[in-house]
């Protein structure tokens, strides 16, 4: 947002450069704050600040904006905690935010981490230091004499969150937006030369306006509520009279650009001369000046610029820039300058599709929820977020929405240049503690937030959606309605839609379109992996564009490596729990495979879901929650990259890219495991939402082994592909010359593009394995412990029997978000980790993971818990439990008991729905346990094994709430 002076003027600021450089200088030899403003037209104060935290709130009834603060010194812009000033956090801080477990504050074995020095709290990170209500900063700045008598302007561009401000012993106003900069006014009577002293009182606890305990503008959950003033902090030369807004409005078809020019301290009317000027950013084109006498009406003018015929739009696929100068000039030769950047867009509707300048758009999202680690709260520096969208582009994402809260200036910035659509958000999740719609001071200060941000920021081509905040409760359908009524007509050039919600909430019907969460999820629990679904049911009856909803959630298990990487005021002190938890239950050797064994679990299931997505007719696109890691609520471990946006190690951003970017081959596949006998058969699609149609497209597949030995390979014939999903061919590859057990890679490539599928293809068995040396008991009765003692080989199928881990809820799909934050709902585990170079498997294709073939093993299967096993113990298939609880599981393990051996196996493969890769495991066990290879390592005492089939009272996990997220 930039003011300039009626005359134009902006000087003196490398002069502005070498003073701060002197002004610190000095700051480091006292605790003195004095700000020269020489001759600038703005002067920088960022720098030392003098403060005092009003603990008790006496600050204003002592008059602390008439003393000089002396005794306490800091550097702005920060955040308290960036410098350590606050409380040290511990089981009594109040925290901002909803906790729905609080086993923590009631646990024996949480008892050391409560009592740490900090607290080890398992929900989110910790700040070093934290400080919630009002803080007072102060600064000393001398006013030249030309600058008497000029009006002045203090602009602070990212207070936490409430300001107050007083110039010298007069106060000068309060601002409360959590989405745009504060902006004061000081009066050219109050402006004097001489030294003059700047008092700002910051208050960041809840008042009288409530955003939501959980929204991300304020929440500890990811900003952590923290008190401060970050971004630019500016004292502003202006004059009486200068532009205060410029709303620039592109028309494609009129192909011309119009501008709106609001100027403050004028409700004149009269004619001005407008010239117009454009010049491309990033680009060559240029217009040329053009000059038109315009019409000043109550301070407003409205000019247009042609663009004339080649001019560029800006897209994802060409983010084309232009700056826009505006020159104005009146009858008596006082003049008015800026520059704006803009794009030529238009962000529309086409029925069930968003069009960027009539070109279908597939949205490719993912979910900013202020997740920034090493600060809390968003940057305001271009390069920063130019990092985050690159890396968004690198995943195939075109488009980012941001959970209840609004971005800096600089976010925008870096959208416009990288290509990205933005959907932005005020700043509350009106659910937990305050209600949208029943006459809150919340309902007026939403409707003044939505306006300052789309004056503030609504000239960025990027900025193309809008809703009022995320999953409202209270009569907010009335409100809502209102709300898009409202703003569209006060803003046209986006699309509004009331709120971004799940399943249960409302459709507010007058919404451009919908963000919603029905088409989303795999039914994996209750049926077999395949590629043919998709969720044209849950979009059918809607006649505008729907967008899937914080898409994914898919838990991968903690990588603690990345506690390292926490050297600024937030401390992964969750992730240090989680760990020493792990090695609690000796498992901390474990953890590097328990990550990649998860995340790989995981990136199949966020290939399976956008593939999924791609797949459904009409659906306008999806928003993940997230491409990285969400650190409240629980911590949520649901990103690919970690919460520094970057990679874990399990799924690089090529193979993201295979499933999600503008086209994507795509196959349609009954199932993921086949029999040598049958055919597989495979109906081709292609997801184009590229630029532009695809010429004469080549089209060809291939089915090779994991060696890359192709099996079989074909051509299907060239073809244009129109942007859309397409329907391109079949393929039909009888699997008959497979003669053993394997994994194969189906590829499709169309033009470019490619992408491929893991398919398990099993020959019938020849030769099934004896089972006259082994006994196969489901129970460990006498006959089975004296074939133990007599040195006899048993087979315990211990599926359904088990009691000690029958608490342990597994599904195939790992845990949604965390098992925390849902307090303990079904499945607790987050993968399997395998011991794939067991000879158990010599007969049984399988990765260290559990990838689609092991469906039929792991569903709804029953897991064992190996508490009270010897510490190193290992079992062959270990489930990986949710790491708030992070008990030792197994599937199948084996050991030597007494002089016999033993093979426990609690996966049940006789079950209703197995099949060929049932039939192909109990084959390899059994023909390893006729083999001499069947030399159990770990001696183990009977009555540890019997342990996990008695019944008695166990110890359960509760939350100690009754409230649900």
């Amino acid at each position: 947002m930039n003011h300039f002076d009626w005359k134009g003027i902006v000087k003196g600021k490398r002069a502005l450069k070498t003073e701060n450089i002197l002004i610190q200088s000095v700051f480091l030899m006292a605790w003195f704050t004095l700000v020269s403003c020489d001759e600038t037209s703005f002067v920088d104060l960022s720098g030392q600040w003098m403060y005092r935290l009003d603990t008790v709130e006496v600050g204003e009834q002592e008059k602390w904006f008439t003393q000089h603060f002396e005794e306490n010194g800091l550097f702005l812009p920060a955040a308290l905690r960036d410098q350590n000033i606050g409380h040290t956090p511990s089981v009594e801080t109040q925290w901002t935010g909803g906790i729905y477990d609080s086993s923590w504050y009631f646990l024996p074995e949480m008892a050391k981490y409560r009592n740490a020095v900090p607290s080890k709290f398992p929900f989110w990170l910790t700040p070093v230091k934290r400080y919630v209500g009002k803080a007072w900063y102060q600064k000393e700045i001398n006013i030249p004499a030309d600058w008497k008598g000029e009006q002045l302007e203090l602009f602070l561009e990212r207070p936490h969150w409430q300001t107050q401000v007083w110039f010298d012993d007069q106060e000068i106003g309060s601002e409360n937006s959590l989405s745009t900069p504060h902006v004061f006014i000081l009066a050219s009577a109050l402006v004097t030369s001489g030294q003059h002293r700047i008092t700002i009182c910051v208050d960041n606890a809840i008042r009288g306006i409530d955003p939501g305990i959980n929204s991300h503008s304020i929440s500890d959950h990811t900003q952590g509520n923290w008190n401060g003033i970050v971004g630019k902090m500016e004292l502003r030369r202006v004059e009486s009279i200068s532009i205060a807004q410029v709303r620039i409005m592109p028309n494609l078809q009129k192909q011309r650009v119009s501008v709106e020019i609001s100027l403050s301290g004028n409700n004149a009317t009269g004619e001005v001369d407008v010239t117009l000027a454009a010049v491309g950013v990033n680009h060559s084109h240029e217009v040329k000046a053009n000059t038109k006498t315009c019409n000043l009406k109550d301070g407003k003018i409205l000019a247009h610029l042609d663009m004339g015929e080649d001019f560029n739009t800006w897209s994802e696929f060409a983010p084309n820039l232009y700056e826009l100068s505006i020159a104005l000039k009146d009858s008596n030769g006082n003049s008015l300058q800026q520059t704006q950047t803009f794009g030529m867009r238009e962000f529309t509707i086409d029925q069930k599709q968003f069009e960027i300048n009539g070109t279908p758009v597939f949205l490719r999202g993912t979910t900013d929820c202020s997740v920034f680690p090493l600060t809390g709260y968003p940057p305001t520096d271009v390069p920063s977020w130019e990092k985050i969208f690159k890396k968004c582009r690198s995943f195939g994402l075109n488009h980012v929405r941001f959970h209840s809260y609004c971005p800096p200036e600089a976010a925008f910035v870096a959208a416009d240049k990288i290509g990205i659509y933005l959907q932005v958000e005020g700043p509350s999740w009106a659910k937990y503690s305050v209600t949208l719609g029943d006459g809150l001071p919340i309902d007026q200060y939403l409707m003044d937030e939505t306006r300052h941000i789309i004056d503030t920021y609504g000239n960025h081509p990027s900025f193309v959606m809008m809703a009022y905040g995320n999953e409202p409760s209270g009569n907010y359908v009335p409100y809502l309605e209102n709300w898009v009524d409202y703003f569209r007509e006060y803003d046209p050039q986006r699309v509004f839609t009331g709120a971004s919600t799940g399943r249960s909430w409302s459709i507010i019907d007058n919404s451009d379109f919908i963000v919603r969460s029905p088409p989303r999820g795999l039914e994996w629990d209750k049926r077999k992996p395949e590629s043919d679904f998709d969720y044209r049911d849950k979009t059918e009856n809607q006649n505008r564009p729907y967008v899937t909803f914080e898409m994914g959630q898919w838990c991968a298990f903690p990588n603690f490596e990345e506690i390292d990487k926490y050297t600024g005021s937030l401390k992964a002190l969750n992730f240090e729990l989680f760990q020493e938890n792990l090695h609690d239950h000796h498992m901390g050797d474990q953890a590097h495979d328990f990550l990649m064994a998860s995340g790989k679990l995981q990136a199949s299931c966020y290939k399976q879901e956008i593939e999924a997505t791609l797949r459904t007719p009409n659906l306008a696109g999806f928003q993940l929650l997230s491409l990285n890691d969400f650190s409240g609520q629980g911590t949520a471990l649901v990103g690919v990259l970690d919460a520094f946006w970057e990679e874990k190690g399990y799924i690089s951003a090529d193979e993201f890219r295979q499933f999600c970017q503008e086209v994507v081959p795509l196959v349609r596949l009954p199932r993921y495991t086949f029999s040598s006998q049958e055919q597989l058969k495979a109906e081709i699609e292609v997801a184009n939402f590229g630029a532009a149609v695809m010429k004469d497209a080549s089209i060809g597949w291939r089915l090779s082994t994991t060696d890359s030995t192709v099996v079989n390979k074909g051509e299907l014939d060239s073809r244009d592909i129109p942007i859309g999903l397409v329907a391109v061919g079949g393929i039909s590859v009888p699997l008959e010359s497979i003669k053993k057990a394997q994994k194969l890679i189906l590829e499709v490539q169309i033009g470019n593009y490619r992408n491929q599928w893991s398919i398990w293809v099993y020959p019938p068995i020849q030769n099934p394995a004896e089972t006259k040396d082994i006994f196969i008991t489901d129970t460990l009765g006498e006959k089975a412990v004296n074939m133990l003692k007599d040195g006899g080989k048993v087979l315990l199928q211990a599926a359904g029997k088990v009691e000690n881990g029958k608490n342990v809820k597994q599904h195939y799909m790992p845990a949604f978000w965390n098992t925390s934050w849902f307090r303990m709902r079904p499945p607790h585990t987050t993968g399997v980790l395998i011991d794939e170079a067991h000879p158990v498997f010599d007969q049984f294709p399988t990765d260290y993971y559990s990838d689609l073939q092991w469906w039929e093993l792991v569903n709804q299967q029953q897991v064992m818990n190996l508490e009270y096993f010897p510490p190193a113990f290992r079992p062959i298939v270990q489930p990986i439990d949710t790491w708030f609880l992070n008990r030792r599981l197994a599937m199948l393990f084996e050991a030597k008991v007494g002089e016999g051996r033993l093979m426990v196996c609690s996966i049940d493969w006789d079950k209703e729905n197995s099949g060929v890769v049932s039939q192909q495991f109990r084959q390899s066990l059994l023909s390893y346990m006729n083999s001499t290879a069947f030399q159990p390592e770990n001696q183990m005492e009977l009555s540890v094994i019997q342990e996990l089939f008695e019944e008695k009272e166990r110890e359960e996990w509760h939350s100690f709430v009754n409230d649900n997220p």
